[in-house]
């Protein structure tokens, strides 16, 4: 399969995972590990990019590698419990390595090799990550992902809506440890055991399912978004040089809108069963002076409030960024008084069926709030 797009030098890299982080809303994993990720494969003279998922034939077989686990910060006590149960201190496999791994026990149990892989969300690790172990493979990986921006759980996924396979799932974390779900009593219960999987790897776990035939993938998969993510980050280095507002130069390229910008005053954070939750407080600035913007995330941003009164939700899209260099952040990188930006985009239109809208929206989340589109809001 010949590649759509390739990635040829570091500034090239960066545009993209910059790009996979502001998809990521928040979550998605860590933009300089992704960016690492995809250098190491460069250092190898191993190619890197996407094919078109047209390309792919119909008797070629799929999977989805991600990472899983928290993105809490680790606390001093985490890490002294990792450095005494691994004594050998560091890693032994980083996040590539790590969902090579897992893709390789998949297709042990599978019994049949895959020769394209597909991103299950987009964000600064996880896209990253599946790019690199299929460049380190060499196989490809679509342009195109499960998700169309950056989720918490396992069943807030296409193949869920599509009715498709989820298991088996394959585990393999940083120390190499290997573990497999065969069977679950359903996606939530897949979801709460690969969860534990990764926190007994400290979160430092990759793990591979969504095995598929070309046909089914190409149903599921929403196309063209890893390019969607290199344009974007192009977009948004582009405005950071020239001077110009970042967050206009996003919305030039894949369109919604500019719905605060403020400086961070509170930060409520937890790490809890797998999951970092959170609420950030933004007191606005300029033309949202006086107006105050909380944002509620599990892992990733889900809910907001514009002065007290629900204002967008998930499945839409929110996402943060640095008001001066455009820098999006995951939450674990957001501090006390830093400026931010928060746009507001439109969610991908099969999350607002019925069935997304049970798996992603404001409801799934355990918030009684009635999902209006932020169409309708900033209208």
């Amino acid at each position: 399969m010949e590649k759509k797009h390739t990635l040829t030098n570091r500034q090239e890299v960066e545009d993209f995972v910059l790009g996979c982080t502001f998809y990521g809303t928040g979550g998605g994993g860590d933009y300089a590990e992704g960016v690492d990720a995809l250098m190491k494969q460069l250092s190898k003279g191993n190619e890197i990019g996407w094919v078109d998922v047209d390309s792919v034939n119909d008797d070629e077989y799929s999977c989805c590698p991600f990472l899983m686990g928290s993105i809490a910060p680790e606390t001093p006590e985490v890490t002294q419990d990792r450095k005494d149960t691994y004594r050998l201190g560091d890693r032994i496999s980083d996040n590539t390595q790590a969902m090579v791994g897992a893709v390789k026990v998949l297709e042990e149990i599978q019994n049949q090799g895959v020769s394209v892989l597909v991103p299950i969300e987009l964000g600064g690790g996880n896209t990253a990550a599946c790019v690199a172990a299929a460049a380190e493979m060499g196989i490809s990986v679509v342009d195109g992902d499960y998700t169309g921006r950056a989720i918490p759980e396992i069943q807030q996924t296409t193949p869920y809506i599509f009715e498709q396979e989820l298991l088996p799932i394959a585990s393999f974390d940083g120390w190499n440890n290997v573990a497999t779900i065969r069977e679950a009593a359903n996606w939530r219960m897949a979801e709460r055991i690969g969860k534990m999987i990764a926190e007994g790897g400290y979160s430092k776990c990759a793990q591979a399912g969504f095995f598929a035939s070309a046909p089914d993938m190409k149903k599921s998969v929403i196309r063209n978004t890893l390019t969607e993510c290199y344009n974007v980050g192009k977009a948004l280095r582009e405005a950071r040089e020239l001077g110009e507002d970042p967050a206009l130069a996003a919305i030039n390229v894949v369109g919604g809108w500019v719905v605060h910008k403020g400086k961070l005053t509170k930060k409520e954070s937890k790490n809890e069963r797998g999951y970092y939750w959170g609420i950030h407080t933004l007191e606005g600035v300029d033309e949202f002076d006086g107006q105050e913007f909380k944002i509620w995330f599990k892992n990733e941003n889900h809910v907001s409030w514009l002065n007290g009164e629900a204002f967008v939700t998930s499945p839409d899209m929110i996402q943060v960024i640095d008001t001066k260099t455009g820098q999006p952040y995951t939450n674990n990188k957001i501090e006390l008084g830093m400026e931010l930006t928060v746009i507001a985009m439109p969610a991908r239109e099969i999350f607002r069926s019925e069935r997304g809208m049970d798996i992603l929206g404001p409801r799934a989340f355990g918030f009684d709030i009635d999902y209006k589109t932020v169409e309708s809001l900033i209208k």
